[in-house]
């Protein structure tokens, strides 16, 4: 399995590790026939691959019809997750690779099948190494991290609004009531060749911390205060359970996921089982 990677990297069998509990949650929303979205975290199996790759969360937002989206995210899920284990590379090339061959899969299905033409997906993607928060971005999905009572957004939307926010064109305010705002300016699969965003945050995950990646039929919903406002639960189900529920009750037009991590404490090694979420309507 690819999350049984061998690692080159030193390892230390007496380093204490840390584990992490996951939720998530994937809806057709209110509108919408089909879940174009698709979503997954994995621990790894191997405790060498926990110590140097650490725990993988994923969400991507299909777009072109029913069939190509949900097969774009799909692919980007699959591919990320596999290329990121075996790629024998640090945490930033590994991501970095694991974009570009996503990008590469999409993109020739798509030019061999005109069906599928003009498929694409947004992609966020956390890789979670002890303390440390390493993203992959591209679109309009995004990553939020819960600190202390503040929800940090910790990726850029590829938007045409976002464009106009930072040249300083719009208010903030005019951005969540822009006309154009579901117009994207980067997503994997639309051209040959794309890069994605990928950096390590600035910002450390400790105990208490809640990492939340979503599509943006969940966050268009709610101001940043809001989202920190349910995130400062203590339960991840409840949280998710209220998240949707709130979703639903204020149209949900578009499918919708959540993905919420929390770090547990912290066990010395004991060959915790690999955990792969997938969740499919």
């Amino acid at each position: 399995m690819f999350w049984r990677k061998k690692s080159n990297g030193k390892f230390n069998p007496n380093q204490i590790a840390r584990d992490y509990n996951a939720v998530a949650v994937t809806d057709t929303g209110n509108s919408r026939a089909h879940n174009e979205d698709a979503v997954r975290f994995i621990r790894p199996a191997d405790q060498k691959t926990r110590q140097n790759m650490g725990f993988l969360a994923i969400v991507a937002d299909g777009m072109g019809g029913h069939a190509s989206g949900e097969l774009a995210s799909s692919i980007a899920i699959e591919t990320i997750s596999e290329v990121y284990y075996n790629s024998h590379r640090k945490p930033l090339k590994a991501l970095q690779l694991a974009g570009e061959k996503a990008n590469e899969e999409i993109w020739q299905l798509a030019s061999q099948d005109k069906k599928l033409r003009g498929m694409g997906t947004t992609c966020t993607a956390a890789a979670i190494i002890h303390d440390h928060i390493y993203i992959l971005h591209i679109g309009d999905s995004r990553a939020y991290l819960y600190k202390k009572g503040r929800a940090i957004q910790l990726s850029e939307d590829h938007t045409y609004v976002q464009q106009l926010l930072n040249s300083g064109e719009i208010t903030p305010f005019e951005a969540r009531n822009h006309p154009d705002g579901n117009i994207l300016t980067k997503s994997l699969g639309t051209a040959k060749k794309r890069s994605c965003d990928v950096f390590l945050s600035e910002h450390r995950f400790e105990e208490g911390d809640k990492l939340l990646l979503c599509s943006d039929g969940l966050y268009e919903y709610f101001s940043t205060q809001e989202l920190a406002g349910f995130l400062a639960g203590d339960d991840l189900g409840n949280i998710s359970q209220k998240l949707s529920a709130s979703v639903l009750d204020r149209g949900a037009h578009d499918n919708f996921t959540i993905l919420l991590v929390e770090a547990r404490k912290e066990v010395r090694d004991n060959n915790l089982p690999t955990r792969a979420i997938t969740v499919e309507l």
